[in-house]
């Protein structure tokens, strides 16, 4: 499929996502939304592929939030239909069984703090600044950032940036969790890319079962969650990929998975 909207680029085991509309900032129209969807299935199906980094073209915005152009004449079924495709897309990524990282280069407003919360984890440039902002249009978040944004932050911070529809920087979504590192801007991208490949050389299976029971013991109590590890762990134990991490370690070698 040609993209319109979005930059894909391979590096080995690793790909780039570029949200590639710079002249509104990246935001996040219905082509875009469905152009994501695409490339994200079309990674499900990629053999090879071990790793994603989702970023915005230029150094100002990753995503500074859901086109409003586009939105400003939706009817109340139209509007709800864009949620659905918001939350469809978002939750097809955090489902992937590959990680997936946000290099966030700039705002990640509304629907750009959104996806960056529908990825792994994220890398923030010292310049990036993070909200939900609907509030101050009248409007809430509608791609599921409401449920993220408070698993991610906790309950009371989360109320006092959606209610206030406070900006923060990048040195206060770290202290909060919601940002893993920070980098100086220009790197973020490498230094997700360079993350993406050390996770590329580790055992591509086991990673996608830790994701999964990560995801999934968010929503069970701990009895559950750990007999879930205690079945994957037997799981990992079924594949070849387990032999080759265990004979590497006693040659005292690097695993090639």
């Amino acid at each position: 499929m040609a993209y319109e909207n979005l930059t894909v680029t391979e590096h080995e085991l690793a790909q780039i996502i570029t949200i590639n509309r710079p002249t509104v900032l990246n935001a996040l129209n219905q082509q875009t939304l469905l152009e994501l969807e695409a490339a994200f299935f079309k990674i499900k199906s990629h053999d090879r592929l071990r790793a994603v980094v989702i970023t915005g073209a230029g150094d100002k915005s990753f995503v500074a939030g859901a086109d409003i152009g586009e939105m400003k004449n939706l009817t109340p079924m139209q509007a709800e239909q864009f949620s659905i495709l918001g939350h469809r897309v978002f939750d097809l990524i955090g489902a992937l069984s590959v990680p997936v990282i946000a290099a966030v280069n700039g705002f990640a407003l509304g629907g750009g703090l959104e996806l960056a919360l529908a990825c792994d984890f994220i890398y923030a440039s010292e310049n990036a600044s993070f909200g939900l902002v609907e509030t101050k249009l009248g409007l809430i978040p509608g791609f599921g950032g409401i449920a993220r944004l408070t698993r991610r932050v906790g309950d009371a911070y989360a109320r006092e940036m959606i209610f206030t529809a406070k900006q923060i920087n990048a040195a206060e979504a770290l202290r909060t969790g919601l940002a893993n590192r920070i980098f100086p801007a220009g790197e973020v991208v490498s230094a997700a890319l360079a993350t993406a490949k050390q996770i590329s050389s580790r055992g591509p299976y086991a990673i996608s079962l830790a994701k999964s029971l990560i995801r999934e013991g968010q929503n069970v109590d701990m009895r559950t969650a750990n007999a879930m590890e205690q079945r994957s762990f037997g799981l990992v134990f079924s594949s070849a990929e387990h032999e080759q991490g265990i004979k590497a370690f006693l040659e005292k070698r690097i695993a090639s998975f």
